[in-house]
């Protein structure tokens, strides 16, 4: 059975989505079978995978949360599931956001996500959630689908401020919502290891953070190759398979893995 991942942060700008995709390629090399799920409708995900006009997209994962809600006949999830090259993902549109507003009027919507993937782990390695930087509906709903959350950080003083927030969330869907719910992790991202502050606060966050989670030992550096691969809808092993960034990815994919051997 598949293991569910949710990338998250209360931050934006922490480096969730590049994240997502990076993770999702890099464990497609390593043999894994893998669907990504945008569920942010900002559609940034979306938009990495090539896709440019999310707005006209008429089966997204908004559309099947709907459906779900309204209890209507699911439709074949084979009109929703997309491929480039070699990774499955569902798109999403700023028709989420319509989904957002009308999950806060629904009891029992918090497993909406979690009825929607279930039937189709099996099919998967891994399934990776990118989520919007909140604490609303959208982000409960994916936390009680997932087994584990990937928590993304840039090593900055504001993007820290908000992860204790996130982690008393998290416990607190673990103790109400999903039992199962673990933390994998915190992953550094973007970080400028020349710089004295991201060194500083790189070991404020072990100090503070390692008795209570696992800060993994990759981190991801900061490169504008990375931005170039986005503006290109490519994934940077792919662009610049010899970039920092695509390498560090690479290496954080192995150890996620090893970690479940």
């Amino acid at each position: 059975m598949g293991k569910i991942y949710m990338i998250g942060s209360q931050k934006g700008g922490v480096g969730k989505t590049t994240t997502t995709l990076n993770l999702a390629y890099s464990l497609q090399k390593l043999g894994k079978k893998v669907l990504t799920v945008d569920f942010d409708s900002q559609a940034n995900l979306t938009t990495c995978f090539g896709i440019e006009n999310t707005g006209e997209l008429e089966h997204t994962i908004g559309h099947l949360m709907m459906a779900m809600i309204d209890d209507t006949k699911m439709p074949s999830l084979k009109r929703y599931i997309r491929e480039k090259n070699g990774v499955d993902f569902i798109p999403a549109s700023i028709y989420l956001s319509v989904v957002d507003a009308k999950l806060r009027l629904e009891m029992g919507a918090e497993k909406i996500l979690s009825g929607i993937l279930e039937p189709i782990r099996e099919q998967y390695d891994y399934i990776l959630i990118d989520t919007c930087p909140s604490l609303g509906t959208l982000t409960i709903n994916a936390l009680a689908a997932a087994d584990e959350v990937i928590i993304t950080a840039n090593p900055q003083l504001l993007a820290m401020m908000g992860m204790q927030d996130f982690i008393r969330t998290v416990m607190k869907i673990k103790r109400r919502i999903n039992p199962e719910l673990g933390i994998a992790g915190i992953l550094l991202t973007m970080c400028e290891s020349r710089t004295k502050l991201c060194k500083v606060l790189t070991e404020q966050v072990t100090e503070n953070f390692q008795e209570q989670l696992r800060i993994f030992e990759t981190r991801i550096p900061n490169t504008v190759k990375v931005g170039e691969s986005i503006y290109y809808s490519m994934p940077i092993e792919q662009y610049s398979p010899k970039a920092k960034a695509g390498i560090a990815y690479r290496r954080f994919a192995k150890e996620l893995i090893a970690d479940e051997g």
